[in-house]
């Protein structure tokens, strides 16, 4: 079943107060690198937009992370892109019980997947 409305907004606010406040870029940045988020269906996929680094009037998406949540077993899934460009589970903690948890997971990057 897909996230409500009301779990859109909810999940959206605790991104905002448990990650993206903690990952403020310097002002000066803020124009040239904005951090975004998709919710869609269970998943909720976490990237930075930023100018391409040879063609600087194009932009692309750098992924962080993409989160599933599994609603029958109520835990959160972490997943990062491996060099290959495929989603891999997130071994040390492959799951979580609460949003905030795993973006705290994903915050303290502790093995260097997410944030290299």
């Amino acid at each position: 079943m897909p996230f409500t409305e009301f779990e859109i907004a909810e999940h959206t606010l605790t991104i905002e107060q448990h990650f993206w406040f903690k990952r403020r870029l310097p002002l000066e940045l803020r124009d040239q690198i904005l951090g975004r988020q998709w919710l869609t269906d269970q998943r909720l996929d976490l990237f930075f937009i930023r100018p391409h680094w040879c063609r600087p009037e194009e932009t692309v998406e750098n992924p962080i992370t993409r989160i599933r949540y599994v609603r029958s077993r109520q835990r959160w899934q972490i997943y990062w892109m491996r060099d290959d460009g495929q989603w891999h589970r997130y071994v040390p903690y492959p799951d979580a019980l609460s949003l905030e948890k795993t973006l705290r997971l994903v915050e303290q990057d502790a093995n260097g997947c997410f944030f290299g």
